[in-house]
C-alpha cells in the first residue's frame, strides 16, 4: 500500500467535500439541530399533567386537598369544573389527562372519621403516562391522608404515627431525574450512526453513476487504498460532529461528563470507523445512490434508533429482539456515552463494549475490503 496514493485519494475526497458546501452544511448541521430538536422536543419526564378538579363538597377540607394538588409540580390544575360531563369532554378534547372528584361528603366522613373517597378519572390512551400520572395522583392523595390522620392523632393527645419502616430513596448519577440527562448522549451514537452511514453510502455508488470510478480504476490506486483515502476524509468530518455534538450536549443542555473525555473520543472514533466502513460497504454493493441511501437508512438509522436501548429499553423488549440487539454497534455505544458522561466509569467496567467495536469495526473493514476488490477487479 502507498501511502501516496492513500494521501491523494484523500486529499480528492476532501477537495469534493469542501467544494459541495450544501452537503457539507448538512454535514455538520444536521447533529446540532437533531440534538436541539430532541433535547427540547422529546422528554420522558411526566410533570405538569393537565388537571381539572370537580369539587362537589366545597368544604375546608376538599379546598386543602385541592391546593395539594395545586402546589405539586406534577400537576397543572387549569380548572375547577362542576360536573362530570365537563372533565369527559376536557378528556375527548385532549385538553386534560387528569380529573379529580371530590365527593359531596368527603368532610363529613372525615368529620365521622370515616374513610373519605375521592374519584380519579385518567385518560389512558398514552397507557405510560397514564400510569405515571395515576402513581403521582396516588401518592399526593395518599401523603395528605397520613397528614390528616397525624393532625387528628395529635388533637387527640396520641402523638404522631410512626411508619415501622422508613424508606430513605437515594438517587445516583442523575439525582435531579431529568431525562435529558439520558437522552442527550444517547442521540450523540444515533446522530454519528445517521450522518456517517449516509455519507459513506453514497460516495463509491456517485463514483459509478459519475462515470469517475472508471478513471480511478485507470490509475495505479488499489482498492484498499481508496477505501482507505475515502475512510478518512469522511473521518474528519465525522469527528467534527463528535465535537459539536458534545459541545451542544455539554454546553447547551448543560449535560454532566464525569467521565473521561478522552475515553469518550477513542471510543467514539472507534465506533465511527465501523460506521464509515459499513457506509462504504453499502455504497460498494449498490451502484445507486438512491438505492445506497435506502439501505443506509434501513440498516442504521432504525436499528440504532429503536434497538440500541437509546429511548426503548432492551430489558422490555422480547428474548428474540434482544438477541438481535447484541449485533447491534449502536447499543455498545449508548452503553459507552452513558457510562461516561453519568456514571464517569471507564475501561475496567466498559471493555466488553470497547471490545466489540473494535472487532465490529475490523470485521465490517475487512468485508468493505472484500466487496471493494471484487467490484473494481
Amino acid at each position: 500500500m502507498s501511502f501516496r496514493r492513500l494521501r491523494a485519494v484523500f486529499r480528492k475526497e476532501g477537495l469534493h467535500i469542501i467544494r459541495d458546501p450544501r452537503s457539507l452544511m448538512v454535514a455538520l448541521s444536521v447533529p446540532v439541530v437533531m440534538i436541539l430538536l430532541f433535547g427540547y422536543a422529546l422528554t420522558l419526564d411526566v410533570d405538569q399533567i393537565p388537571t381539572v378538579i370537580y369539587d362537589q363538597d366545597h368544604s375546608p377540607e376538599s379546598r386543602a386537598l385541592i391546593e395539594e394538588f395545586k402546589g405539586s409540580r406534577f400537576f397543572s390544575v387549569t380548572e375547577t369544573l362542576d360536573g362530570h360531563a365537563a372533565i369527559r369532554r376536557g378528556i375527548d378534547h385532549s385538553h386534560t389527562l387528569l380529573g379529580v372528584v371530590i365527593p359531596g361528603d368527603f368532610s363529613r366522613s372525615l368529620a365521622r372519621e370515616r374513610e373519605a373517597s375521592v374519584q380519579l378519572i385518567i385518560d389512558g390512551s398514552d397507557s405510560n403516562t397514564a400510569s405515571i400520572a395515576a402513581g403521582y395522583a396516588e401518592a399526593l392523595v395518599m401523603s395528605h391522608s397520613a397528614q390528616l390522620r397525624d393532625a387528628a392523632l395529635k388533637h387527640r393527645g396520641l402523638g404522631e404515627l410512626k411508619m415501622p419502616i422508613d424508606a430513605r430513596i437515594r438517587v445516583l448519577y442523575n439525582h435531579e431525574l431529568k431525562s435529558k440527562n439520558f437522552i442527550i448522549p444517547g442521540i450523540i451514537a444515533v446522530v454519528l450512526m445517521i450522518i456517517s452511514a449516509l455519507l459513506t453510502s453514497l460516495t463509491i455508488a456517485r463514483e459509478w453513476e459519475s462515470g469517475t470510478m472508471e478513471q480511478l480504476l485507470s490509475t495505479p490506486v488499489r482498492p484498499v487504498e481508496l477505501l482507505l483515502g475515502k475512510l478518512c476524509a469522511y473521518f474528519v468530518l465525522g469527528m467534527a460532529d463528535v465535537a459539536l455534538a458534545l459541545v451542544v450536549g455539554v454546553g447547551v443542555f448543560d449535560v454532566p461528563l464525569r467521565g473521561n473525555v478522552l475515553l469518550l473520543i477513542a471510543t467514539s472514533a472507534l465506533f465511527l470507523f465501523g460506521a464509515l466502513c459499513w457506509g462504504i460497504f453499502l455504497s460498494t454493493v449498490a451502484r445507486s445512490q438512491l438505492l445506497a441511501f435506502q439501505m443506509s437508512i434501513v440498516s442504521s438509522f432504525l436499528p440504532a434508533f429503536i434497538l440500541s436501548g437509546f429511548i426503548f429499553a432492551i430489558e422490555n423488549m422480547p428474548v428474540v429482539i434482544q438477541q438481535i440487539t447484541r449485533i447491534i454497534p449502536a447499543r455498545y455505544f449508548v452503553t459507552i456515552l452513558q457510562g461516561v458522561f453519568l456514571k464517569g466509569t471507564g475501561l475496567q467496567v466498559l471493555w466488553v463494549e470497547v471490545v466489540f467495536l473494535i472487532v465490529y469495526g475490523a470485521i465490517i473493514f475487512m468485508i468493505a475490503s472484500r466487496a471493494m476488490r471484487q467490484k473494481v477487479a
